[in-house]
């Protein structure tokens, strides 16, 4: 068995190695315009995939004679997930070479500056979750997973630097859709390196991935109603299944009063709560997956919106404008039905019937 293991492992090393030196010349042929280079890593994906195929035959050889169980188990299982992303990762280095190869003349030094950043803060993600899986390190593991976001703001910039290039005809049109498409490849590589480092932890520790936790905005003009009723409910309804905010691009000073006393009688105490100001989202450290516009102007005063963001439009259902500052208790009441159903069929989409 130990035997079984070691040469599962010395394999797993060696195709990790040529998947990293494949991503490697991938980029450098790019940066260099070496269009042999990038037709040799085509071809080399053919002995990436050979190598992959050969793993994952020694995986089940493994599971058969050995009948393995606990961590053995739980680290062949692994291999044979941590093969899916390598070939995977394989892929994208020659889907990289192919773009090179089609791509009529070098590019503007600033952009390559730009590939060349994403390429390292990519390699380094990716490097440093193959190291981890090798030696089961699940501490290098944790430290690894995330890195993956340090790539948005490179790849926002790198956009920005697409249009202006192309606007300015310094590049074809067909040379800067493969640009974007080799970015947000490299983009794929962090994510995937990302996928390695929750294998380390399922073989290390048995520590399996826990459901993802989204981080939703809740936006409108005052921050002092609707948008704070949804950002309310959504935390007390599902406190684990998501981090909640609210904000107005014109914040009054303080909560209406009546608000706060509707939703005490509904069990939502929002005593502590008070209006927000609405900053950059796209300057935030960590993304909103959702922002929600409960008016219809909401959208207007996002100018950059994220990559990774969603912008949810539900004012035809809700509108923060409708609700004013004299509603009754009926007209609260229609107004919150709607945001708490729109909140449980937005949760219930995203983490299933189990959302809580």
């Amino acid at each position: 068995m130990q035997a079984d293991l070691v040469e599962i492992r010395e394999k797993v090393g060696g195709v990790a190695e040529l998947i990293e030196s494949q991503v490697g010349a991938a980029v450098h042929a790019l940066l260099e315009d070496d269009r042999d280079l990038a037709n040799d890593v085509v071809l080399g994906d053919r002995r990436v995939n050979r190598k992959i195929r050969e793993i994952d035959r020694l995986a089940y050889a493994f599971i058969v004679r050995h009948a393995p169980s606990a961590g053995h188990l739980r680290y062949v299982s692994a291999v044979l997930r941590l093969d899916v992303a390598l070939e995977r990762i394989g892929d994208y280095a020659s889907t990289i070479g192919r773009e090179v190869v089609q791509i009529s003349a070098p590019p503007p030094t600033r952009v390559l500056r730009d590939v060349e950043l994403i390429s390292h803060q990519a390699r380094r993600t990716l490097r440093q979750a193959l190291v981890a899986f090798q030696e089961a390190d699940v501490e290098l593991a944790n430290e690894t997973y995330g890195m993956a976001g340090q790539t948005d703001s490179t790849l926002e910039k790198m956009f920005e630097e697409l249009i202006d290039v192309g606007e300015n005809r310094e590049v074809p049109l067909r040379d800067a859709f493969a640009l974007l498409r080799i970015m947000n490849l490299l983009k794929r590589v962090a994510e995937q390196a990302e996928n390695v480092c929750e294998q380390v932890l399922f073989a290390a520790a048995g520590v399996t991935k826990d459901p993802k936790t989204f981080r939703i905005l809740f936006l409108d003009e005052r921050n002092d109603r609707v948008s704070q009723m949804a950002e309310a409910y959504a935390q007390k309804a599902f406190p684990e299944s998501g981090a909640y905010a609210s904000a107005g691009w014109d914040p009054v000073d303080a909560l209406e009063p009546g608000l706060v006393e509707f939703m005490d009688q509904r069990g939502v105490d929002m005593t502590n709560k008070a209006p927000t100001a609405l900053s950059p989202i796209h300057e935030e450290p960590r993304h909103w997956h959702i922002v929600v516009g409960l008016h219809k102007d909401a959208r207007h005063h996002i100018p950059v919106l994220p990559f990774r963001t969603l912008f949810l439009d539900w004012t035809p259902a809700v509108d923060a404008a409708d609700l004013t500052d004299d509603a009754t208790d009926e007209q609260m009441e229609e107004v919150f039905k709607s945001v708490k159903l729109r909140v449980r069929d937005l949760m219930l989409t995203l983490r299933g019937p189990d959302a809580s």
